[in-house]
């Protein structure tokens, strides 16, 4: 039992050696503070990588006709509109469906020419791809049923054909057409140019851009299950689908991203076991550092060692003091270094993006806490036993 007499000598004998204490401190501080700052940062890489995947489409499953140049496709291999029309219905779980077809286009932009991607996007195109209109508004269903001559712009060909004006109600000529912009939109989550979306887009309703390429055929069909968990059944069920009405040799492409949200969470747990381990490696150090100095510490004392025994001191008394004092260093270490560690995302929370919360969870504090007093107790354990198990004949004849 630790009587008030032993916290008085362990904080005196600390205190004597007040530099010795602070460096044997300074290894549990860092390893306290990099175990929070390592779950912290693990944490929030890990849901920010996977809002980033999220946020190209939310439960996204698409499908494509898959090219291949020793069979050439037919034309009624194509995925269609009324592929899309099935889909809605027949698959179980599905929440919403769009589908596109682009072309390349050029537009005048000030003296000079650029190629933009002239894309036809079908109802609910928005939702599914999480599009974000800055200006304007987006298609509606008038839009679509009278083939108006819309479109919609990206922020970058907005500035390069409309530069320091608002586009929106002005006319863009795309090709040999005209079109009236309704808005400016950008992808929520950029994709960098690996989706229909490209840098210099134009969205159009896809009736129009069927009425003028006269072609039905959609390039890309999306599906966007109702939740999670029904990704799967709805890419095995527009699989089903496609091969059921275009049987033959066509072969489609039916993907989503919880291939990439898996890959993306088992290397945000690898990189945290990865972290972790070098947290723990620091506590480890400071543990040996911790039994070092308490080894000296108690060769340097061997006298007062002896004459507390022989006035009546038990083997308990001189191990608790002992393991007291590891005690102390470790956890003033821990406390010290978990400060350090809430404190760091608040410093640098003005340079993070805006989107970008780091919240230090708790579980990392508690274990932090934890962890670093242990290896102070289990590593302040032999120089304790040592101290403990000194005859006091022997202690007093030490020089």
């Amino acid at each position: 039992m630790v009587t008030s007499q032993t916290w008085m000598v362990a904080l005196e004998a600390l205190w004597a050696n007040k530099l010795r204490a602070f460096l044997t401190t300074l290894g549990v501080i860092i390893g306290s503070a990099c175990i929070v700052l390592v779950v912290t940062i693990a944490l929030t890489g890990r849901r920010y990588v996977i809002a980033q995947i999220e946020g190209v489409g939310s439960n996204l499953v698409y499908a494509q006709l898959e090219v291949n140049a020793d069979h050439p496709s037919e034309l009624s291999d194509q995925l269609t509109v009324d592929d899309m029309e099935a889909a809605k219905y027949a698959i179980t779980g599905a929440a919403a469906v769009a589908g596109t077809r682009g072309i390349e286009e050029n537009v005048l932009a000030g003296d000079e020419e650029r190629s933009v991607s002239l894309v036809g996007v079908t109802e609910g195109f928005q939702t599914i791809r999480n599009l974000l209109v800055l200006r304007g508004r987006f298609f509606d269903a008038e839009d679509s049923a009278s083939r108006s001559k819309v479109c919609l712009v990206t922020k970058e060909l907005a500035g390069k054909v409309f530069p320091n004006e608002d586009p929106v109600g002005k006319n863009l000529r795309v090709g040999e057409v005209s079109y009236t912009v309704l808005g400016v939109f950008q992808e929520r989550t950029a994709t960098y140019g690996l989706s229909e979306i490209q840098e210099y887009t134009v969205l159009v309703p896809f009736p129009l851009m069927q009425y003028y390429t006269g072609d039905s055929g959609l390039e890309v069909l999306y599906v966007q299950a109702a939740a999670p968990e029904l990704v799967d059944s709805v890419t095995l069920q527009l699989t089903a689908l496609l091969r059921d009405r275009h049987p033959g040799r066509a072969r489609y492409v039916v993907l989503n991203l919880s291939a990439i949200l898996d890959a993306a969470r088992k290397i945000a747990w690898a990189l945290t076991i990865v972290l972790l381990l070098i947290g723990f490696i620091a506590l480890v150090v400071s543990g040996i550092g911790i039994m070092n100095i308490m080894l000296v510490t108690v060769t340097e004392r061997t006298r007062e060692i002896g004459l507390r025994k022989a006035i009546g001191a038990r083997r308990s008394e001189i191990m608790s003091q002992f393991l007291l004092e590891a005690s102390l260093i470790s956890s003033f270490g821990a406390v010290v270094g978990i400060l350090i560690a809430l404190a760091i995302p608040v410093m640098i929370r003005p340079l993070l993006p805006g989107n970008l919360r780091v919240p230090v969870p708790w579980e990392s504090v508690v274990a932090s806490f934890i962890v670093s007093c242990a290896t102070g107790v289990l590593f302040g354990y032999l120089p304790a036993s040592k101290a403990a198990r000194l005859q006091p004949t022997e202690a007093l004849r030490y020089e």
